[in-house]
């Protein structure tokens, strides 16, 4: 398959479009904004019952909303190596969170800059390396802080004050404000939020304080139907979220900065110090929330305290079962979650109209997408990493008038590694020999319709086992109906998903004799693709993890 749909000139580019006379007299600007671990049950543009994203809404409803956007590799680093490679991980070398990113290889930036864009990267880098191909940079160090956090830019550390979605867009129009207005644009504009700890802006302090939640239905799961790894993983709510960190649950006279930690296992699950995970390490919570804490000025503080002491002694009265403290955590995550992605779209509000206010808008490619999807309760969990679809799929919203036609949808199976060949497409650069995506161009031009010869599944393969929150190594498929996955290393175990009578993935028919042509078929698609991606030995270990890296 093809993966440029061909490049026009320039001037041609308008007649390309399926509606309408368009004109377009310059190269697009491009502006790419990514989340970490925000995902599309946390948008209402997506049908979210959690909150409304306002601002989020407005580039769905000006544009298109990819309803079947996947990520090969469902972790930070990884995934953001393939957005801005176009290939895969095992082809690009960043296979987990330990990896130092070979800033060498070609990436769309470097492209794009080549051919006359001024670029910036500003925000959320995580890939353990120097950005290369920016005439501006300033990144998070490792994961970043939420507040005061601290800046490499250019290579120079900077403490900046304030809240970390705010001050990344400041940046952001910063850049686009002494940038030379001959030339086009493109800048990756990417967030911190809203990974975890969660932590609100000031601003949002117990702005959720009254609102209850929707459980999700598998909330209080017990994994019957599937294999160890959905058994063995240590990403429940009711386990493995830290007291401090996650949940908040420290009291004002244990934050400051020099009292010593003691090991509280109070309500983790978890009876001896010794033998709680990595995962579920109480001390080390108490001990980063407080780093995390003793970032804010005294009157943040202040403020934090008042909003969280509630809830502390809520917690602290907790008499009911373990299904009803389940219940009360989640309630809490989805309280920090929300109010931290009201941060984010508040923010993407600020950008666009900035660009409508310097009269750019409607001549740049604005792409939203997030590293991956994230659990909200779903199966009783928190974080990524599984191959299931809550999240393997990812948000993507896409505006571009010239282009799409505003309020389109498309079903087509898309990947981000499609992101870079779809901006070299449009900027009328030619797409790297090496890129593994494809370009979005005749899906945006057809009002989302998928084209004839688009692809039929959409490749997977995550590798950062033993880590954090233990999920197994696995690769596999997911065609239009069905997922299969293979769990690898200490474990050799296979699932197979009908999607249309199993939408949730509750129950695997991968031994069931009534789908024994569906997975003898859907073995056969999986070789092909691997074949064809250069994954041919998936389960070597190629994807050796390292100990050391910030990986949280």
């Amino acid at each position: 398959m093809n993966k440029s749909y061909g490049l026009l000139p320039l001037a041609a580019l308008a007649a390309v479009g399926c509606y309408g006379e368009k004109t377009q007299p310059k190269q697009p600007n491009i502006v790419v904004i990514m989340t970490d671990d925000h995902t599309c049950q946390a948008m209402s543009c997506y049908g979210s019952r959690l909150l409304e994203t306002p601002n989020l809404d407005r580039i769905a409803r000006e544009g298109m909303r990819m309803d079947r956007c996947y990520v090969p590799n469902a972790i930070s680093g990884p995934s953001r190596a393939c957005i801005i490679t176009g290939k895969y991980s095992h082809v690009n070398g960043f296979t987990d969170n330990s990896r130092t990113f070979d800033g060498d290889q070609q990436t769309f930036p470097k492209l794009l800059h080549e051919a006359g864009y001024q670029t910036a990267m500003i925000g959320k880098w995580h890939l353990n390396s120097e950005p290369q191909g920016f005439d501006y940079w300033s990144i998070l160090e490792g994961q970043g802080e939420y507040y005061a956090p601290l800046f490499i830019e250019n290579g120079e550390k900077i403490i900046e004050p304030g809240y970390v979605t705010d001050v990344i867009t400041d940046k952001a129009i910063s850049f686009l404000e002494s940038r030379d207005k001959e030339r086009p644009f493109a800048m990756l504009y990417y967030h911190k939020a809203p990974h975890r700890d969660w932590m609100p802006a000031q601003r949002h302090l117990g702005m959720n304080e009254d609102k209850v939640y929707p459980e999700p239905a598998t909330l209080l799961d017990d994994y019957e139907g599937r294999g160890s790894a959905a058994r063995e993983q240590e990403m429940m709510i009711a386990k493995h979220m830290w007291p401090e960190w996650d949940l908040k649950l420290m009291k004002a006279e244990d934050l400051a900065e020099n009292v010593s930690d003691s090991t509280d296992l109070a309500r983790t699950g978890n009876a001896n110090v010794d033998d709680v995970s990595r995962a579920n390490d109480t001390s080390n919570s108490r001990r980063q929330f407080r780093n995390a804490y003793n970032r804010m000025t005294d009157e943040e503080k202040a403020r934090w305290n008042e909003a969280y002491a509630p809830r502390i002694a809520e917690y602290e009265a907790f008499e009911d079962s373990d299904d009803e403290l389940t219940r009360w955590k989640y309630q809490q995550y989805m309280k920090d979650y929300c109010a931290v992605v009201t941060g984010v779209d508040e923010n993407v509000g600020r950008l666009l109209d900035y660009l409508e206010s310097i009269g750019e808008l409607d001549n740049t490619i604005v792409i939203y997408t997030s590293d991956q999807g994230f659990f909200l309760g779903e199966h009783g969990w928190f974080d990524k990493r599984f191959m299931y679809e809550e999240c393997e799929r990812t948000p993507m919203l896409v505006r571009y008038p010239s282009a799409i036609k505003p309020g389109t949808r498309s079903k087509a199976l898309s990947m981000n590694l499609d992101i870079a060949p779809t901006l070299l497409d449009y900027a009328g650069v030619e797409v790297s020999e090496d890129m593994q995506g494809l370009s979005l161009r005749p899906v945006f031009e057809s009002n989302g319709k998928t084209p004839g010869n688009w692809r039929d599944a959409v490749y997977y393969h995550y590798y950062e086992y033993p880590s954090w929150h233990s999920v197994k190594r696995h690769y596999g498929i997911r065609t239009e109906r069905y997922k299969l996955i293979h769990f690898y290393n200490d474990v050799d175990e296979w699932e197979l998903y009908d999607l249309k009578t199993d939408p949730q993935e509750l129950h695997s028919v991968y031994d069931d004799p009534a789908y024994s042509k569906v997975r003898e078929a859907m073995h056969r698609r999986l070789e092909a693709m691997q074949t064809e991606v250069g994954d041919t030995d998936p389960d070597e270990l190629n994807g050796e993890f390292f100990e050391g890296a910030d990986k949280l």
